[in-house]
């Protein structure tokens, strides 16, 4: 049973229901045993076929058997049909080596190789590359097509197993008991460190520049590190060699992307974007706004050139600037607010990818970022969770005064070497190294009133805990050397053992983590994929802008604080139900620590804070006298995360009805403070739908159902007087107009840290697209309505005190916030 705060039942149906519907799939379509008759039945196989050294599709190849014979289509995708007799494939295509695959499975990548070299060398089979474990590959045309994704990556990805989104309008996600901040972004071998627009609203990448993504959960590979929990890819497309463009719409911005071949070089190749919101041109006027409305411009540009044989230079440019000023009045009396934010983006890399000899590779990535944020809020807002017990509005309510100002900056110069090399037919060995020289600052100012909502004091959202005044920077130099064997004694079989080592300045420390991962092919259907790993992060300011919590890095080399640890175990198996059906069953556990915390306030800092209050004695049980979380970070936490992910999904997006089913359960907590609590965003159950059904050649279906167990609440134990600092400074119990005291929300301390749940989550998005072309038309248009069924869902429990006749006291009770209301969308796109 799923408790939450108002104790409401999840019924363990649900999860019974679950697993026999994928149970049921799993028997019926694929583990039962199959006639000789049926092992004689066509079978269809997918693929796609690219280029070995630039990964791009390769268009009109050649893909027969003895029997049959297709083409790849434009985008290097092919459909066969074939029986068991008629294996192996064979490619050819001009200009590349012709290429035999022995099939194994219905889905297959197959990478062709310029033949530049036949006459003169002896080119070496390439080892089967297996995917890893959690991996979870979308593609741009998915972030299009499905229902609530609002052309925004992040909002696809939280519909993965064992992902969660950590609220309704913001893209952090939380993967599989990692915070937000333990996720790493890589573009194009670019660390990007805000991947987030419009305060997380929408993401930094335009699926429209973008050939794919794919989020590993766990268990990543040695090339990357610096982090604990998950690592997303984003590959940005080439430009293609026709000119050509198309322009989109959606309720947050409107772009354009063009695209055509370099004019001083037929071999080269552009690519250009432009992003801008378009309602804050129209919305000051509308709701008569004094000020800037939140808006962001964003330009990308990305070039290239392929020259001699397998060489390439790229070089992309990335500019963003976000900004908001706003002045109103708020919606009762004695309310305020000024609002700012600026928040600038830039980035720029230089790419040389290149073949040496006729077994090497090397990539050298050279890249440039800066990431600016400044936040700033001045006003006075009536606070809801802060009364008198007085029968009327007028004086009962307290109003909080809240002034802060918040700014982080990260400027990072960074080198990337990447070299593979075919040792033999069965070893693959890949090496590499990274650098970042970083420079980064934090600024806090905050003179108003705390957010006595927050029971950890750490929170950045104004938690008690936190400076009043704080400039800090860093300087500092991280780095990661890494090898790794691809071993493939067989075409069943791929073992790949690595080793990384790393190490940062900022704390002068250094990590070693062996990683391992191995896949074994059980059948032509079925594959076995296992990962272990050590994982390690190093203090910083970069990863601020993702983390829930503030801790004060001014003192981080005299603290010597350690590196944060994980050590990661996955192990799943994956089989081919049908031609195009695939499922997943994979199970994890994560071991988390030396994690960085907020430590306790020491005694003397504790007495000294309770000195300040001046409450009569009967009054005194209203001082919070436990010890508050303060910003000063330690490793003393720790904790651990298993669940079971079950993924099912049809694989052919060309298909009349595609989509996928994924469920998780898992468990997770932290160990600190001396207690074990749940983790913030332990989620225990959660199921997810997604589906689109081509009604008729004009029209498409799309809809997105989830159901989840609610987050980890730190529920109020009561009520206390609220405090208020007088002119001597001190602080003094807080009153009404009438001299009735006023009171406000008490947590605890932290014995109750996230000790009640909230109620579950249950959302359905619907999207309904109309296409006058079909597939291969030249623009659409799509209307969505996200909260379908106009659920309140309780993202968060915010306190409201409101009168009680019948006590001294107020009444207390909470109401879910944070969530979508019913929301209707639209989208608008148009290819030229």
């Amino acid at each position: 049973m799923i408790t939450s705060h108002t104790t409401e039942p999840l019924s363990t149906r649900y999860r019974s229901v679950i697993f026999c519907l994928f149970g049921c799939a799993l028997i019926s379509t694929g583990l039962a045993p199959t006639s000789t008759a049926v092992a004689q039945t066509l079978a269809t196989i997918t693929g796609i076929v690219i280029d070995g050294i630039t990964g791009t599709p390769i268009p009109n190849v050649l893909v027969s058997t003895e029997q049959r014979e297709v083409t790849t289509n434009t985008t290097g995708q092919f459909t066969i049909q074939i029986k068991q007799t008629d294996t192996p494939l064979r490619f050819e295509v001009d200009g590349y080596l012709e290429t035999t695959v022995i099939i194994e499975g219905t889905t297959l990548q197959v990478r062709l190789f310029p033949n530049t070299f036949t006459d003169t060398v002896t080119v070496m089979p390439t080892p089967l590359a297996q995917e890893r474990p959690s991996d979870n590959p979308i593609s741009s045309q998915e972030v299009f097509q499905i229902a609530g994704s609002v052309d925004n990556v992040f909002r696809t990805l939280d519909l993965m197993p064992g992902v969660a989104s950590t609220d309704d309008f913001g893209s952090r996600l939380a993967v599989r008991g990692g915070t937000p901040d333990q996720n790493l972004t890589i573009m194009d071998g670019v660390e990007v460190h805000n991947p987030y627009r419009l305060f997380g609203i929408t993401s930094a990448f335009n699926p429209e520049t973008v050939q794919d993504f794919n989020l590993t959960a766990g268990g990543f590979g040695v090339a990357y590190g610096d982090r604990l929990s998950s690592l997303l890819i984003v590959n940005n497309r080439k430009g293609r060699k026709n000119f050509q463009g198309s322009t989109a719409l959606s309720i947050t911005d409107t772009n354009i992307v063009l695209e055509g071949t370099t004019p001083a070089w037929d071999n080269g190749t552009w690519l250009f974007s432009a992003r801008r919101t378009y309602y804050d041109l129209f919305a000051e006027s509308l709701l008569s706004l004094d000020g800037q409305f939140p808006s962001f411009t964003d330009f990308q540009l990305q070039t290239g050139w392929d020259f001699d044989a397998g060489h390439r230079l790229s070089v992309t440019g990335l500019h963003s600037t976000e900004g908001s000023n706003l002045n109103f009045e708020g919606d009762r009396p004695g309310e305020n607010i000024a609002f700012g934010s600026e928040v600038d983006n830039n980035l720029l890399s230089v790419r040389f990818d290149a073949v040496i000899g006729p077994r090497a590779t090397a990539t050298t990535i050279v890249a440039r970022s800066e990431n600016n944020e400044f936040l700033g809020f001045n006003g006075v807002v009536r606070a809801d969770a802060r009364r008198s017990n007085s029968p009327v509005d007028a004086g009962a309510f307290g109003l909080a005064k809240i002034i802060f100002d918040r700014s982080i900056s990260v400027r990072d110069l960074s080198l990337r070497e990447e070299v593979a090399f075919q040792a033999s037919s069965t070893h693959l060995i890949n090496a590499g190294l990274d650098l970042h020289q970083l420079n980064t600052g934090v600024g806090f100012a905050i003179r108003g009133d705390r957010n006595q909502n927050e029971a950890n004091g750490s929170s950045i959202t104004g938690g008690t805990g936190l400076p009043d005044m704080l400039q800090s920077t860093l300087a500092g130099t991280r780095g990661g050397l890494w090898i790794q064997d691809t071993y493939t004694p067989s075409s069943r079989i791929s073992i790949e053992p690595g080793l990384r080592l790393d190490w940062s300045t900022v704390n002068d420390r250094s990590t070693l983590s062996p990683r391992l991962a191995a896949s074994y092919q059980l059948n032509d259907r079925t594959q076995m994929r296992v990962a272990v790993g050590r994982y390690t992060q190093s203090p910083g300011y970069e990863k601020l802008s993702q983390s829930d919590y503030f801790i004060d890095l001014s003192s981080v080399k005299e603290s010597r604080l350690l590196h944060e640890k994980a050590n990661h175990f996955v192990v799943g198996v994956q089989r081919d139900l049908a031609p195009d059906l695939t499922a997943r069953l994979e199970g994890y556990y994560k071991r988390f620590t030396d994690l960085l915390v907020g430590r306790l306030e020491t005694e003397t800092e504790r007495l000294s804070r309770i000195s300040r209050y001046r409450f009569p004695q009967s009054q005194r049980n209203s001082i919070p006298t436990t010890s508050l979380i303060t910003s000063n970070p330690i490793n003393n936490a720790g904790g651990i995360a298993y669940g079971l992910d079950v993924y099912m999904n049809h694989t052919n997006q060309a298909a009349p009805l595609t989509g996928w089913l994924s469920y998780n359960w898992g468990h997770a907590n932290r160990e600190s403070y001396g207690r074990r609590y749940a983790f913030e965003y332990d989620r225990r159950h959660a199921f997810n739908a997604v589906g689109r059904y081509q009604l008729s050649r004009k029209w498409t279906l799309a809809g997105t159902a989830r159901i989840a167990s609610g987050f980890p609440h730190t529920a109020p134990i009561g009520l206390r007087v609220s405090s208020i600092e007088n002119k001597s400074g001190l602080l003094v119990p807080e009153t009404d107009v009438s001299g009735h005291p006023v009171y406000t929300v008490d947590y605890g301390g932290i014995e109750n840290l996230n000790s009640g749940r909230l109620p579950h989550y249950a959302r359905v998005d619907f999207r309904a697209t109309y296409q006058p072309g079909g597939i291969t038309g030249r623009w659409l248009l799509y209307v969505e309505v996200i909260n379908l069924l106009g659920r309140d869902n309780p993202v968060e429990l915010e306190p409201r005190l409101e009168h009680d006749p019948n006590s001294n006291t107020p009444r207390l009770f909470e109401v879910a916030s944070q969530g979508f209301p019913r929301l209707p969308t639209f989208g608008f796109r148009l290819r030229f």
